[in-house]
């Protein structure tokens, strides 16, 4: 028995031996998490110091006016005060929701475009994307600013009702500044219709706007409700100050004239007027600029705006001697003397070009300043022979 007792006991101590030296090996997220530091809030890494002595609750906030209305006992009576300030934020939750609200529909109204409950079941609405809208109770079909609105009009349904869109134009009266009528052209045969639709939108001061489709129609809406508050300006095409801006601007108006070659004609006539009285000659000594361009610069300020007709009828087939009919000698003075009259007035009319435009125009211009300043010249005059 001995014997026995002491084996189990040297294999228990062997056995204590072998725990003793295995070594645990962690796994991968139990060195993550020993590695990253317990991240512990304000109130949980000090909350050991409300146990102690050290620590006092701070004083509620009372308002002025509740003080005054509550005795003493209440105000001493935190409890109370609790309750105090749980019921004033509420109240002020409670008052501050309906203004927000009030704030948000009103930008939600401001930015979106408000349809008429008549509009209701309108396919139009399904293609207004881009902007938002919202039904509300507003006299035109469609609001899409302060100042600006549009009533839509199906011609097929123009067709059924003639007097509608009168009556729908006297509704809005004078209150918009921009009235648009959005006519929809669903109909094959629209030149009777649309030309109704056209007289009443022009006598009522409206803006007639066409589309042929759905999809067209919810552009519009989108497009003037976007450019709302945008200047007239921007839609201008915009003018270069400088000169060589305005010269190419002109220049390239001809017909296979490019902007180097009114680089190359600015700098060798020096101006608009030079290259303007410039020889065909002139303009072929410029280098880049071949035969055609010479000729279309040449034509285009040397042409008259008026074609002149040739005097001369065309010549008809020679009739045959049984058809002839006699003309009398005086007939043909008189055709000779008419002939001769109209090439007199022909000749009297001086031809009108650029050059002879531009050259009166400046003429009239100087006219004018040469007058005002004639006046000016006059009074002065007219006073230093009175104070002398």
């Amino acid at each position: 028995m001995e014997q026995g007792d002491e084996e189990e006991n040297l294999q228990q101590t062997a056995a204590h031996k072998k725990m003793k030296t295995i070594i645990k090996i962690s796994s991968y997220q139990e060195v993550i998490d020993s590695s990253q530091p317990k991240s512990q809030s304000f109130s949980q890494a000090f909350a050991f110091l409300k146990s102690t002595e050290f620590y006092s609750p701070p004083p509620q906030p009372v308002p002025a006016s509740s003080s005054q209305s509550l005795p003493d006992s209440d105000i001493t009576n935190p409890r109370k005060n609790d309750q105090l300030d749980t019921s004033c934020s509420s109240t002020s939750a409670s008052a501050a929701t309906p203004a927000n609200s009030l704030s948000a529909s009103s930008s939600v109204t401001r930015n979106a475009i408000l349809v008429s409950n008549r509009q209701r079941g309108n396919p139009l609405l399904k293609h207004i994307r881009n902007v938002r809208w919202t039904f509300a109770d507003v006299v035109p079909d469609y609001l899409l600013g302060r100042s600006s609105c549009a009533l839509y009009l199906s011609l097929r349904y123009h067709l059924l009702h003639p007097d509608y869109l009168y009556y729908r134009i006297r509704e809005l009266q004078k209150n918009f500044k921009l009235r648009v009528v959005l006519c929809h052209v669903d109909v094959e045969d629209v030149v009777k219709p649309l030309l109704e639709v056209t007289k009443t939108a022009l006598l009522h001061d409206c803006t007639l706007l066409c589309a042929w489709s759905l999809e067209e129609c919810g552009r519009y809406l989108e497009t003037i409700k976007v450019y709302e508050n945008k200047p007239a300006d921007l839609i201008q095409g915009q003018m270069d100050t400088d000169y060589l801006s305005r010269l190419t601007h002109v220049l390239t108006s001809v017909r296979h004239v490019n902007k180097t070659d009114v680089v190359t004609l600015g700098t060798t006539f020096g101006s608009l007027s030079h290259v303007m009285d410039a020889s065909m000659e002139d303009l072929a000594r410029c280098p880049g600029i071949g035969e055609r361009k010479v000729r279309r610069l040449y034509d285009t300020f040397h042409e008259p705006f008026k074609r002149v007709v040739s005097t001369h009828p065309a010549v008809l087939e020679t009739p045959t001697q049984n058809n002839t009919e006699p003309r009398l000698v005086g007939e043909e003075q008189d055709v000779d003397g008419k002939s001769t009259e109209d090439a007199s007035q022909h000749k009297k009319e001086p031809e009108l070009n650029i050059k002879s435009a531009l050259s009166a125009a400046f003429a009239k211009y100087s006219a004018k300043i040469g007058k005002s300043s004639k006046p000016e010249g006059e009074e002065k005059e007219h006073e230093n022979s009175n104070s002398q």
